[in-house]
């Protein structure tokens, strides 16, 4: 009998390219959204309620508190992508909506949406919070990110016990206290992330710096619900509420929460000020058996905020990158950069692709055929070999030869 390739009949591809034109919303492997509903969760932030295709439940019948969503948005006939948080967990009612899903068929209803929660800023926000029509179907990814409580150790224990509806033991509940660090709109995350954990059974603190108080009743509802959590809303316009007497995260705010910080795992999402601050903070306070606070540290940020900040670099503005030559292969070109290599490109002219900007979306990733280059937001140095590397996340140490 004759073996070798045997192309199917039908491609799902092919299927899915009549299906979008009988219908936008109806794809077996493309993962889309259709637009539902906006919800005001304060001046500074809306959310957005999108009901999910058959191939987005099909591929991602849960996700992770924490994690985010890149949207496909088509403007003025240009197709812009960004990356969203996803607000709450699979299957659980917002606290606005616990009065509208009262009923078995509106709880079957929610186990197909998903909720963004945005800060009007910028084009593509703009579009989305006061301008897309309800109904409107666009893209998205699947569910990513590692902003989320299974980096920690003996929060994938309890994930592990929970899928297989065993109890979690009592000393295991116990064993991590949980502290949430936020700045502004870099709340959205920690709702899903903090409902996780306080299910898990952890001991949960909230610090969150804003201009404005946000998501006060959801923290009031969760407050009544578990004891131990605590929350601490810092308004920065307000004195009242500063914590040890200052606007701004310091050693001294973290000791105020009487927490064992030498056991506690940080989790950070804000500017890049913000997670400065924190690290700044952690160089501040000794740990016994020579322990380091930064190692507790995980964060997501919204921009290049590093994590390899030093209390010296941060307070002494003349601490620069040396410039480094960075050639593009295959367009002949150079460019020479002291910053990220996405910046540094955009600053000499030269036009690479990206996305979100973050190191989130993947879209900028490029082969790196030789030099050394170092992860912002990790501290870790690459290969001097051939590897893909992010360029909006990523600085040349050495002169590096790309292949764009």
């Amino acid at each position: 009998m004759t073996t070798g390739y045997r192309p199917e009949w039908v491609q799902g591809a092919f299927v899915d390219f009549i299906g979008s034109r009988l219908h936008p919303f109806w794809s077996l492997k493309i993962p889309k959204l259709r637009f539902l509903a906006r919800h005001q969760l304060s001046d500074d932030l809306i959310a957005l309620q999108f009901e999910t295709n058959y191939a987005f439940r099909q591929q991602a019948p849960d996700w992770q508190g924490g994690q985010y969503l890149n949207l496909s948005v088509l403007i003025d006939g240009t197709y812009h992508q960004r990356s969203y948080s996803l607000v709450g967990l699979p299957q659980q009612p917002l606290w606005w909506q616990n009065e509208i899903v009262n009923n078995k068929t509106n709880k079957n209803n929610q186990r197909h949406t998903v909720t963004i929660a945005i800060k009007p800023q910028g084009l593509v926000s703009d579009y989305l919070t006061k301008r897309m029509s309800l109904g409107t179907v666009i893209n998205s990814s699947l569910p990513s990110g590692a902003f989320t409580l299974t980096q920690t150790p003996s929060v994938k224990l309890a994930s592990a016990l929970i899928k297989q509806e065993s109890t979690v033991p009592l000393a295991f509940k116990k064993s991590t206290p949980l502290l949430f660090i936020a700045g502004g709109s870099g709340i959205t995350p920690m709702l899903g992330l903090i409902t996780q954990a306080l299910k898990y059974g952890h001991q949960v603190t909230l610090l969150h710096y804003s201009r404005a108080v946000l998501l006060q009743n959801e923290w009031q509802q969760l407050a009544a619900i578990y004891p131990a959590f605590t929350y601490h809303l810092i308004n920065t316009t307000d004195s009242n509420t500063y914590l040890v007497g200052t606007r701004y995260l310091s050693g001294h705010s973290l000791l105020a929460l009487d927490l064992p910080l030498a056991d506690t795992q940080i989790f950070a999402c804000g500017s890049p000020a913000l997670l400065a601050g924190l690290y700044n903070a952690a160089t501040e306070i000794s740990l016994p058996q020579n322990k380091q606070l930064r190692d507790n540290i995980i964060v997501e940020d919204f921009g290049n905020a590093s994590s390899d900040f030093t209390s010296d670099q941060i307070h002494d503005k003349t601490a620069k990158q040396e410039a480094q030559t960075i050639y593009l292969r295959a367009r002949q070109q150079q460019f020479s950069s002291d910053t990220t290599l996405l910046i540094a490109a955009e600053k000499a002219g030269i036009r690479l692709t990206h996305g979100c900007r973050q190191g989130i979306c993947q879209l900028c990733r490029c082969r790196k055929i030789s030099g050394v280059v170092k992860n912002i937001q990790t501290g870790k140095l690459s290969s001097d070999g051939n590897e893909f590397i992010q360029t909006c996340i990523n600085i040349a140490m050495t002169d590096v030869v790309l292949d764009v």
